[in-house]
């Protein structure tokens, strides 16, 4: 397959956005592959996200985005991102004890499922080296205290630096990220949970909702801000339980659900069909 450009954009919605963009494309070569498009009533705000062949594209790549800031970004007053298909994002992964979304994860890079780089997997334990070890990424033990939190932060970043690491995805990562971190890498760090909160806080949720009698358990990714737990959702799932189903049960559906919903976030993120405006996402098909 031939390299691809993808334009990501939201603006104020008005008349004529598309017509432009696809008779700009069309103008210098461009064969567009994917168009789609949404438009927020109540907001008024157009968002769009369009794809196409570089092959026989007149402008060089290294000015396409100069030409769509002036004759797009300007005019329409958008907020737009160009990604090429041909720059493979680099993903750093951390994790806890927890393997079944590090694994999940894993297994589909491997696989070529996904166009991605994992330069580095990072952990605050030393459990889940062997798993690295078997995917052959270099695996870094840096333990969290609250005395060193500020400081092992800072490895962290520098590893990250040193890697070009592109994005973030927490794989049960039991650890909360300080705002210093966060603002590094904004709508670029993926996390997942389970959604019994806030209703099930606390270290043992599975074993309260059983308690509780709850009849649907569920999964929650979404990007990482300051607000703990309470950033732009990207996906969710839930799976139907009942009286039968003993705690055991209820974990083994819930790890199920964590690492699907996971994925399914990242690799919507790796296709670049997401757009964050405010605290919601725009998924795309």
């Amino acid at each position: 397959m031939s390299d691809t450009a993808i334009l990501l954009m939201y603006c104020p919605d008005t008349q004529g956005i598309v017509t432009n963009i696809t008779k700009f494309l069309t103008e210098n070569n461009g064969n567009v592959l994917y168009l789609d498009q949404h438009v927020d009533r109540e907001e008024k705000q157009f968002f769009m996200r369009v794809e196409w062949d570089l092959e026989n594209f007149a402008i060089p790549q290294e000015k396409i985005s100069d030409y769509f800031e002036t004759l797009i970004a300007k005019k329409y007053g958008a907020k737009l991102s160009i990604y090429f298909t041909e720059q493979k994002p680099r993903m750093a992964i951390f994790v806890s004890k927890m393997s079944h979304c590090l694994y999940d994860m894993l297994a589909r890079y491997s696989a070529g499922e996904w166009n991605v780089e994992v330069p580095l997997i990072i952990s605050n334990h030393i459990d889940m080296e062997p798993v690295a070890k078997q995917f052959g990424i270099p695996y870094h033990v840096i333990d969290i205290t609250a005395q060193s939190k500020a400081a092992q932060e800072e490895k962290q970043l520098a590893l990250l630096k040193e890697n070009s690491v592109n994005f973030v995805v927490l794989a049960r990562y039991m650890q909360v990220l300080s705002d210093k971190f966060i603002q590094h890498y904004s709508n670029k760090i993926i996390n997942i949970h389970h959604s019994f909160l806030p209703a099930f806080a606390g270290a043992k949720p599975y074993h309260a909702s059983f308690e509780r009698g709850v009849k649907i358990i569920g999964a929650t990714s979404h990007y990482v801000t300051a607000n703990l737990d309470a950033g732009p959702i990207i996906e969710q799932d839930v799976v139907r339980v009942t009286h039968k189903d003993t705690v055991n049960d209820l974990v083994h559906k819930g790890r199920d659900l964590e690492k699907i919903v996971l994925s399914r976030a990242v690799y919507a993120h790796l296709q670049r069909k997401i757009l964050v405006y405010k605290n919601k996402t725009i998924i795309f098909s």
